[in-house]
């Protein structure tokens, strides 16, 4: 398991240009009475551009749906055509006695697989655990099941004991720690088990000392995708990326959007939280979400090259200031259209906004 330095430059020459609100709940959606948010997005076979929002009903219960993006007469977002609900709680791990969700859907197209990649949370018995789908057509979603994190002797711990989120894939092999050509995934670990024990508190894995949840990467080989496209939920070779470094991320950070390859690297959008968590698993917390940015090694996708120290986004709007949960700024989708690149993001876990990713440099 590697640690993230301290050393790393903080020169990301990209920001993000805020171009509006794309997706607000529909009145009258039984579906949406609890906001629209954290969309993944992708296309389907004939090109057309889809955001695969996050669905909340009364009571917190999450769908993940399916929504043609409409365009301005300058070729930017500026709204949906809704086609309807893709996937539901409806298995029984996805669901608990007193709760359900299918949440926070990330996408990549993984063109070597032809398929879309889906990352969700199940909110099932156990709390939000890790699960993956794939389709073909962004209708169609075949079920892989929950992640199965394998044991590494090394860690001292076995990461399917926490609660997990953030979870995304890159887009096209990279090599793993033993040099073997592998499909990768970040992902988010949380160590405070007292939400399901009570005086369980922390659990840090071998070598971790700081206990704020931080982004970490793990691997399938390609040999086993290839024979068995289930061994996606089987992943290996866990190592840590990054933990929270500056203040606007001094609570915990997570992946966003799917990376994307630049000229220096993967450029992997993160989230950063500030503030003060009293109940993890209350909806109003006295937090921050920002938007920051980290381009990772191709060489070696754990490492990290350089690091913003400020965000590229924070709340400012009303949207993103008042909502369900108040000043949240949450990406989850980068889409190309017409040669620019897009951020989809949840907007105070209420609405969806898209900004411009802009080069600077």
């Amino acid at each position: 398991m590697s640690n993230p330095t301290d050393d790393t430059a903080t020169t990301i020459p990209y920001r993000m240009v805020r171009k509006g609100v794309v997706m607000s709940p529909l009145a009258g959606e039984a579906n949406e009475v609890e906001g629209v948010l954290n969309p993944a997005a992708g296309r389907t076979p004939d090109g057309t551009l889809h955001l695969l929002p996050r669905l909340v009903s009364e009571g917190n219960v999450s769908r993940v749906g399916l929504a043609e993006v409409t365009f301005d007469e300058q070729g930017v977002p500026n709204g949906v055509e809704r086609r309807g609900v893709v996937l539901a709680p409806d298995e029984g791990w996805e669901r608990g006695k007193n709760n359900a969700g299918v949440e926070d859907p990330r996408i990549t197209w993984v063109p070597s697989l032809g398929k879309h990649v889906m990352s969700y949370v199940a909110y099932g018995p156990l709390g939000p655990k890790p699960a993956l789908a794939v389709s073909e057509n962004l209708t169609d979603w075949t079920r892989l099941g929950p992640i199965q994190f394998a044991y590494q002797t090394d860690l001292d711990t076995d990461l399917n004991l926490f609660p997990n989120k953030d979870v995304v894939h890159f887009p096209e092999p990279v090599p793993a720690p033993d040099g073997e050509l592998s499909y990768a995934m970040l992902h988010r670990p949380m160590w405070d088990l007292g939400w399901f024990r009570e005086g369980e508190g922390v659990h840090l894995p071998a070598g971790v000392t700081d206990e704020r949840p931080g982004i970490w990467i793990s691997y399938v080989p390609v040999k086993e995708v290839e024979a068995d496209i289930r061994a996606l939920v089987r992943p290996r070779q866990h190592t840590l990326v990054a933990l929270s470094e500056y203040e606007w991320e001094s609570l915990k950070i997570g992946g966003g959007p799917a990376p994307i390859r630049v000229p220096e690297g993967w450029l992997l959008i993160h989230h950063g939280v500030s503030g003060t968590i009293e109940d993890p698993w209350a909806q109003n917390q006295k937090v921050s979400y920002a938007a920051g940015a980290m381009i990772l090694d191709p060489a070696d996708p754990s490492k990290i090259l350089a690091r913003s120290d400020q965000p590229l986004m924070a709340p400012e709007t009303e949207e993103e200031m008042s909502g369900t949960v108040p000043n949240v700024v949450f990406p989850t989708a980068i889409e190309e259209i017409d040669g620019e690149l897009y951020v989809f993001y949840g907007m105070a876990d209420a609405h969806i906004g898209v900004a411009l990713l802009e080069r600077t440099a």
